[in-house]
């Protein structure tokens, strides 16, 4: 354990990449892909952002090494090109940071045990939006699916392709859809996420067998996954890239953003936008808003709309669906 009282020779700093966060201690691996156990120096922030982890697994930062401890010491964050958060459990602070500096992330969706919802997914979609994250879905678990599931799974592929979004069909005992996720990620920094129990270590796993994460099967009675990522970590990839597996999200809240933006992270309603009576139409209870007769002509998809309002209200506040 480091103790600050100690006086040590310290080695020149250095700058590295973070592949491993449990908490107060950060996994860096250095340029001669050595990983060094590092704490963060003193009241460190990443920016402006106020997060429980100034410091989280993609990172570039400065570290120096305690020699005797062979440890290290954190004493700065290099700029990032993106992060994407979620809200923190923690009620005294306002985000956690999954990830930064990565090429893409896929979000793993399940349609039975644990079902993932639309709002999630709409949420998740929004965020990545608002931090330039390119998103592609991962519908899992399709060996599960019944006639009715397996169509509801093409509607969905159909309506979020309509918008833009790329869909994988996958199964880790059909190993169905794995090598195209494999190639997706080659060369790049991918990091995966979704709800505990949709199968992202197993599907890890599977593209990659030499990884062997920890995995656990789903509770038959609550129907919902157990955790078994506890803290998002990087893994190299023998295909070529690296993946950043994370934490299984019950909830998805957006942060750091005004409500009067938050149409803008939908692409599918901000392309309506433009039809507006008003330039600063929300899209609520506004006349002649060109979103609202979409969803009334069925040219916007009911699911999405609602997953808009529900981020516009946060979920805190009571509200009506505008009538049309």
């Amino acid at each position: 354990m480091y103790n600050s009282t100690l006086e040590e020779k310290v080695l020149d700093v250095e700058k590295g990449l973070v592949v491993k966060s449990t908490g107060s201690w950060h996994t860096v691996r250095d340029s001669k892909k050595q990983n060094i156990p590092c704490i963060i120096k003193g009241r460190l922030r990443a920016g402006s952002i106020r997060s429980t982890n100034p410091v989280a697994v993609g990172d570039n930062v400065e570290f120096y090494r305690l020699e005797k401890e062979r440890t290290g010491i954190i004493t700065g964050i290099l700029d990032r090109k993106n992060y994407i958060v979620r809200k923190s459990s923690n009620l005294s602070k306002e985000a956690h940071v999954l990830a930064a500096n990565v090429d893409q992330a896929f979000l793993m969706i399940s349609l039975i045990r644990p079902r993932t919802t639309l709002r999630f997914i709409d949420r998740f979609l929004a965020t990545s939006e608002a931090y330039r994250i390119p998103a592609i879905l991962v519908f899992n678990k399709t060996d599960l699916y019944d006639g009715k599931l397996a169509t509801e799974m093409d509607d969905l592929v159909s309506m979020y392709g309509s918008i833009g979004y790329e869909a994988v069909k996958t199964s880790a005992v059909m190993k169905t859809g794995v090598e195209e996720l494999k190639n997706l990620m080659i060369g790049k920094i991918s990091l995966i996420a979704g709800n505990s129990g949709v199968g992202k270590s197993t599907i890890i796993n599977t593209i990659d067998p030499s990884l062997n994460l920890k995995t656990a099967p789903v509770s038959e009675y609550h129907k919902t996954g157990k955790h078994t990522t506890t803290f998002s970590e990087m893994f190299n990839l023998s295909s070529g890239g690296f993946i950043i597996d994370t934490p299984g999200i019950k909830g998805f809240g957006i942060i750091d953003m005004d409500k009067e933006e938050i149409f803008h992270f939908f692409p599918d309603i901000f392309a309506l936008s433009g039809g507006c009576q008003y330039y600063n139409c929300l899209h609520i209870n506004e006349p002649n808003c060109e979103v609202k007769n979409a969803v009334k002509n069925n040219k916007l998809s009911l699911s999405r709309y609602k997953s808009y309002l529900s981020l516009y209200f946060d979920d805190s506040a009571k509200y009506r669906t505008p009538k049309y």
